[in-house]
């Protein structure tokens, strides 16, 4: 397995592009393989968020990471950069996301996308998504709003119903979700709680989407994460199996 980091050039809207780096971790056999491209949770691409790639990669899949502040910085000094957030600065986080517009998220993965199908490593027709927290409602934005995604992994995906710079919001993209749809939820978490769950699950469901939803008695927010203390092993493990899985099924 070999992991690296590479610099993708994003259309900003104006004269210039803009640098977004990218998490790679690719597996050691040859040939092209399926990619799955690894959203990030509120506090960037960090070892957690990298560890998750290179476990991708280990069961032989083409594993990505953009980094989706590169131009949200709070501060000029980030931009065309990977801020990576403590756990506990949620002081800092905020502003930063609060500049997050899905629009040009939508634009990052679309880059991202291009640039898998384009990479010989990787089979262009089977690309994944799966995503934690603010990445869990990014993977839901994409599996509607981005062509080219073949399956979809939600963990823990809050504000799926709040609107991020212009409307309409994700779930109100429902109808276009163009791929199965797979979510990991804690039974304990307050964003999405298990009502906000269920309600997203009934919108697919009622639009005929192809689901998988799974809610862990126990688990909270970021269950899956073993550097938070709401890590939560055994929810973690099974969400892991049904992910690797869910992908194997659909991405082949």
């Amino acid at each position: 397995m070999a992991s690296f980091w590479e610099i993708q050039r994003v259309d900003s809207g104006e004269e210039l592009l803009d640098d977004m780096n990218t998490y790679v971790s690719q597996p050691d056999a040859p040939g092209r393989v399926p990619a799955v491209i690894v959203v990030q949770e509120a506090f960037g691409v960090n070892q957690n968020i990298q560890s998750i790639c290179d476990r991708f990669a280990a069961a032989g899949y083409f594993a990505v990471a953009p980094a989706l502040f590169h131009r949200e910085g709070a501060t000029e000094e980030m931009r065309g950069t990977n801020p990576i957030f403590g756990y506990t600065e949620m002081d800092k986080v905020r502003p930063v996301m609060g500049n997050l517009n899905d629009d040009l998220i939508i634009r990052d993965i679309n880059t991202t996308i291009d640039w898998l199908q384009r990479h010989p490593r990787v089979q262009g027709d089977q690309i994944g998504i799966t995503g934690f927290c603010m990445g869990g409602r990014v993977v839901y934005l994409a599996a509607a709003a981005c062509p080219g995604i073949g399956a979809a992994s939600v963990f823990y995906g809050g504000n799926i119903m709040s609107l991020w710079g212009g409307p309409p919001v994700p779930f109100d993209r429902t109808a276009s979700v163009q791929c199965p749809v797979m979510g990991n939820f804690g039974a304990d978490d307050g964003n999405p709680t298990p009502d906000d769950v269920a309600k997203i699950e009934a919108e697919l469901k009622k639009h005929g989407k192809v689901t998988d939803f799974k809610i862990y008695p126990g688990a909270n927010h970021g269950f899956m994460c073993d550097d938070r203390a709401s890590y939560h092993q055994a929810s973690a493990d099974d969400a892991w199996d049904r992910t690797l899985g869910w992908f194997k099924k659909h991405l082949a």
